[in-house]
């Protein structure tokens, strides 16, 4: 049997040993690559995209209903309902107080006329019953009553006579007592005012709104305490009633 024989390595050149095995090349440091901004470019123009045409179809619905309300107002030019309070007759008006002022009670009566007028072509109001009040020029209460709703058609005019206002031993504090005092004993008259409230809802053709509250205040009456049984009548200016009715339609203010 034959030795095998493994070739010995290789000499070098020069004669000397073979050289050591090399390592294999250290790997590259890790660099991080710019991040692909094309995707975030794609989302942001996404959203400004967006937000153009919501401004736009906002800015476009604006412009309709503007032209939509001046149309309507051209047409149906609203105004404000008109009251006034031609006359007003005072029957009673007793302010009665223990010895001691302890308990102080007052007792009234007023009868007036009011009218309410509507100056629009197009729209009628439609009125549920009214509570009537009536106060004095510092604000003390004097008694209340009522005034049945109503329908004010276009271009017309209610008028409601004997329109009673009362109140029955009303209790009264000092302060309201001091006040009223002071009012009676003016030589020009005591100061007089009726507020009126209620709710209201407007009709134009086939459109109608919801019931929102209105308060009618006349003021400026002055009358003498009536002596006997025959009553006094207030003096007035005949000027129109403060009407304070706040409601939109078609984007126009009353």
């Amino acid at each position: 049997m034959s030795d095998r024989v493994f070739p010995s390595s290789k000499p070098t050149a020069n004669g000397g040993a073979a050289p050591p095995p090399t390592k294999p090349p250290l790997r590259p440091p890790y660099r991080p690559q710019p991040h692909n901004r094309r995707h975030h470019r794609s989302r942001r123009n996404y959203c400004c995209c967006c937000c153009f045409w919501s401004i736009l179809i906002l800015l476009i619905l604006a412009l309709v209903a503007a032209i939509a309300g001046t149309a309507m107002y051209m047409l149906y030019r609203p105004h404000r309902p008109a009251f006034s309070v031609p006359s007003l007759r005072i029957h009673r008006l007793n302010l009665t107080s223990s010895s001691d002022s302890s308990s102080n009670h007052l007792t009234t009566l007023f009868n007036f006329t009011v009218t309410s007028k509507n100056p629009n072509s197009h729209l009628t109001f439609s009125y549920d019953p009214f509570v009537v009040s009536s106060f004095s020029a510092n604000g003390v209460f004097l008694g209340n009553g009522t005034l049945p709703g109503f329908t004010s058609e276009k271009k017309n005019q209610t008028a409601f006579k004997n329109v009673v206002v009362s109140g029955s031993n009303i209790d009264m504090d000092t302060d309201s007592v001091t006040s009223l005092k002071s009012d009676l004993k003016k030589k020009s008259g005591v100061s007089l005012k009726i507020q009126m409230d209620t709710k209201v809802k407007i009709n134009a053709g086939k459109l109608k709104t919801k019931k929102v509250g209105i308060r009618v205040i006349c003021e400026g009456f002055k009358g003498d305490v009536p002596k006997g049984k025959s009553p006094s009548m207030a003096t007035t200016d005949k000027s129109k009633c403060k009407v304070d009715l706040r409601i939109k339609i078609w984007k126009w203010t009353f």
